[in-house]
């Protein structure tokens, strides 16, 4: 199909027949259900291959798709091929997907597309093979003018199509301004194909319409591919070009030099690019203040320069310039456009600061510092409060001995001279001072940066005043020998009264002496020794002896000052050994190292000289000395020595012949280390203080009261009754509660007593103290005749009471008098002890830890001891009601 154009030849009869297939097979289908199309193995792309139904399956559908790619589907039901497909399978389908976006339902539909099959070639020899040539319809460049007067409707252009030739064919369009916004602006005839614009059109809103036209058969069939039809529209001069901003605001300084950028002004027009309709010319249409023209603008980028070094800030700080831009590169018919542009001038110093008189007065007294004494105004036309117009000053002449200070006052910009060192009237009665000033920023002219205008002298009277007496220098420095005799005078500070240059009139006094060696006297000042000076005992060593003197006049007015003494040495102490006593471990170390010092000067020090004096033939047989350096020397042992602590005598000789003889304790000991020998040495010689001895005498007074109890014990048990030895150790005494026990419990007749048979047998003993021998332990029980384990022992280390147990079965109640109790038990216990407090070899050991074998685990009840002392006759009823708490006893009781 062609718009007015050459047509291409028709379709063949066999596409035309392939048409009619499509259509019988698509009616035969039902909707949005599985349509069947019959198609050729290779299909050509932009290919027309049948028509689905849509309307009848999904009318209100507004988005439409297919699966599959190389199938398009139009919206009236047409499907293409994409591109060449060549089907290798009998059959392919794809689906059609059809979607109702405002009601977000959808439908789809199956599409088959199956082989023709194939005739064969004898049968249609005769037939006629008709191809359809591939044929596209274009349209012809449409464009309408921009704000166009009419008439409307306007007429555009003529759209026919190919197929007209042989079918009736009505046309049809869509897209932007037909059936999307703008909606009507476009309409076709439908039967000529005539496209007509209903109303005029802004091109900087609407500038392309892409239209797509269609060819439809009478029973609604696409005769042919939809065409685009895009419709241009052309551009009018309708828009004045309009500045970025209404205002602009730019800052330039006020000493830029000619052509400095000072700003970029900029505009925008709505109509077509790249047309004389937005080609911009800017231009300045005023300047105030009018004269003279200081700036200019480049036409083209709007770029806003200087054009005169006249820029001042004092005189004029801002300018306001109206700016033009005007389309049609700045023709006369073009459209103009305003703006204003406001430059401010910014300050730059340019301005030298200057005093207002060229020489000032001061007067200040003399002695007096850290005072203010002048202030200089300064005039600057700088902006005020910026780097341009602060200043610093300088003091350029007349300072040398620094007794003056110049600062800048940040408020009021004036120079603040001040004296910070006192000034002498006798000296000095009139300082003359040059003072330059020059701003913080860097001058911006080329001009000298000192000139005559920024200089001023400044003359400072000093006035005199009766002062006081003057300590100069601060500190006076003095030598004296140590050891000097006491009494001696030396010259000391001396300070002298300014107003006659003399010390005549002035009396002494000391602050302050270290160690109180020296006087002074009150009318000379010298210095009159009150002790021996040693040179060694002020710390530290070699610094000097310092004495603050106080000099006064007649007036009562003083000063201070320092008297420094340098302490001459001089060689009164011999070198010393450092060592007091010494380990030499035999024969791991094969001698020792004697180190000494001197406290005296160098001078009077190393090398010393260390030497063995007169000493025993056996000292001098077994040691000997060698020197190691200048402050040490090697003591060494002959292999014969023997171990012992041996005290040798060293004698130890500095460079001036001062010596010192000292006797070092030398431990000879075997060991492998010192510490060993120091450890056990520390260990032999223990020594009792005093509060070890009367602790060991109060211990010996308790033991004494101790036996004196017992002693009456006896004596008063001789007239009770007499205690059985086979019950002796029946006796069992509460000692607490530790765990529960049963209901089994032992009586304090010494039977075991069973709340369930009633059964009346068992011993209830006391064991005595166990002793280690030969991997078995003793036990001694006392029952009846006297028995011990040791005579029942089993095999091996096990054993129990049942071997052990005599025919004595008689019930005793059990009662008897501490005093009975005491003299039976005690002899036993006393051996036991005594046979406890030996070591191995039967020899008396005062600090012997026993050793137990291992007995087992603990029970839930504890220890529970079966010895007990009661100052009461009859305190042993409890025994009567023993609780079940006692049942580990009671089982070690009992046969099991």
């Amino acid at each position: 199909m062609a718009a007015a154009g050459p047509r291409r030849s028709v379709r063949g009869a066999v596409c035309l027949h392939l048409l009619l297939t499509f259509v019988i097979f698509s009616r035969a289908g039902e909707a949005c259900k599985k349509v069947i199309l019959n198609v050729p193995s290779k299909l050509e792309a932009d290919k027309i291959i049948g028509r689905v139904n849509l309307e009848e399956c999904f009318r209100s559908a507004d988005l439409i798709r297919s699966s599959d790619p190389d199938f398009r589907v139009l919206n009236d039901g047409s499907v293409y091929a994409a591109r060449a497909v060549a089907l290798s399978d009998k059959k392919r389908s794809f689906t059609i997907w059809l979607s109702d976006k405002r009601k977000q339902t959808q439908k789809e539909v199956t599409v088959l597309l199956e082989h023709q099959k194939k005739v064969s070639k004898t049968r249609h020899t005769r037939e006629t093979v008709l191809r359809r040539a591939k044929r596209r319809w274009a349209p012809i460049p449409c464009s309408m003018q921009e704000n166009s007067l009419g008439p409307f409707p306007l007429f555009l252009q003529q759209v026919e199509s190919d197929a007209a030739q042989n079918y009736t064919v009505f046309y049809s369009i869509s897209g932007r301004g037909v059936d999307q916004e703008p909606l009507n602006l476009f309409y076709i005839e439908r039967d000529t194909g005539n496209l007509f614009c209903t109303q005029p059109v802004d091109r900087e809103e609407y500038d392309v319409f892409d239209l797509i036209a269609y060819a439809s058969t009478a029973d609604g069939y696409s005769a042919d591919l939809p065409l685009p039809l895009p419709i241009r529209v052309e551009d009018e001069n309708d828009n004045h070009p309009v500045f970025t901003e209404a205002i602009y605001n730019f800052e330039v300084l006020e000493s830029s030099r000619p052509g400095t950028t000072v700003g970029v002004v900029c505009a925008t027009d709505r109509d077509e690019p790249d047309t004389m309709h937005t080609r911009l010319k800017y231009s300045i249409l005023q300047q105030t203040p009018r004269s003279p023209g200081l700036f200019s603008v480049h036409p083209s980028t709007g770029v806003i320069t200087t054009v005169s070094h006249y820029l001042d800030r004092e005189v004029v700080d801002k300018y306001s310039l109206i700016m033009k831009v005007q389309d049609m590169d700045g023709q006369f018919f073009g459209l103009i456009g305003t703006s204003t542009c406001i430059i401010t001038v910014t300050d730059s110093n340019d301005n030298a600061p200057t005093f207002r008189q060229n020489a000032y007065e001061a007067f200040v007294e003399e002695n007096a510092f850290n005072v203010e004494i002048l202030r200089i105004p300064i005039e600057d036309k700088d902006l005020i409060n910026t780097a341009n117009w602060r200043v610093n000053f300088t003091i350029l002449k007349g300072n040398e001995n620094g007794h003056f200070k110049i600062s800048t006052d940040k408020e009021t910009n004036e120079g603040v001279l001040s004296v910070v060192k006192p000034l002498n009237y006798e000296e000095n009665r009139q300082v003359n001072l040059e003072i330059g000033v020059n701003n913080e920023a860097p001058f911006a002219r080329d001009i000298p940066r000192v000139t005559a205008l920024n200089r001023a002298l400044v003359t400072v009277h000093v006035r005199d005043l009766d002062e006081g007496p003057e300590c100069t220098p601060a500190a006076q420095y003095v030598r004296i020998k140590e050891n000097l005799a006491v009494g001696s005078k030396i010259n000391g500070y001396k300070a002298y009264d300014p107003e006659n240059r003399n010390g005549n009139g002035l009396r002494y006094k000391k602050l302050h002496d270290p160690k109180g060696w020296i006087t002074i006297d009150e009318i000379s000042g010298s210095i009159i020794t009150s002790k021996i000076l040693d040179r060694e005992v002020e710390t530290p060593k070699n610094e000097l002896y310092n004495i603050t003197v106080l000099a006064i006049d007649k007036d009562g007015r003083s000063c201070t000052g320092t008297l420094a003494v340098n302490i001459e040495d001089v060689n009164d102490n011999p070198p010393a050994i450092l060592q007091e006593y010494v380990v030499i471990c035999k024969p791991k170390m094969g001698y020792t190292d004697i180190l000494a010092v001197d406290p005296d000067e160098p001078v009077h020090g190393a090398p010393f000289y260390f030497s063995l004096p007169n000493t025993s033939p056996e000292i001098s047989r077994l040691w000997s000395l060698t020197k190691v350096n200048d402050t040490a020397a090697r003591l060494s042992y002959q292999k014969n020595a023997g171990f012992q602590e041996y005290t040798i005598p060293i004698t130890v000789k500095d460079r001036a012949g001062q010596a010192a003889t000292k006797l070092l304790r030398v431990n000879l000991c075997e060991c492998t280390h010192p510490t060993q020998c120091r450890a056990t040495s520390r260990s032999a010689g223990v020594i009792l203080g005093k509060w070890a001895i009367l602790a060991i005498l109060l211990g010996i007074a308790l033991l004494f009261s101790v036996l004196l109890t017992l002693v009456c014990g006896v004596f008063g048990a001789t007239k009770g009754k007499r205690f059985p030895e086979d019950l002796a150790q029946q006796n069992l005494i509460i000692s607490n509660t530790e765990a529960p026990g049963d209901d089994r419990v032992c009586s304090a007749n010494g039977f075991m007593t069973q709340t369930a048979n009633n059964s009346s047998q068992g011993f209830c003993g006391t064991m005595g103290s166990g002793m280690k021998n030969g991997g078995q332990e003793t036990i001694e029980m006392m029952k009846g005749g006297n028995q011990t384990l040791e005579s029942c022992r089993g095999a091996g280390h096990h054993h129990t009471l049942d071997s052990c147990r005599g025919g004595h079965t008689e019930v005793d109640n059990c009662r008897y008098t501490y005093s009975e109790w005491h003299s039976f038990t005690q002899p036993r216990l006393g051996e036991k002890l005594h046979r406890c407090n030996q070591n191995e070899d039967r020899m008396p050991s005062q600090d012997y830890v026993l050793t137990y074998n291992y007995e087992g685990r603990g029970s839930p009840a504890g220890s529970v001891g079966c010895c007990s002392e009661k100052q009461e006759e009859d305190g042993l009823d409890f025994l009567n009601n023993l609780e079940p708490k006692f049942i580990t006893l009671a089982e070690a009781c009992t046969k099991r």
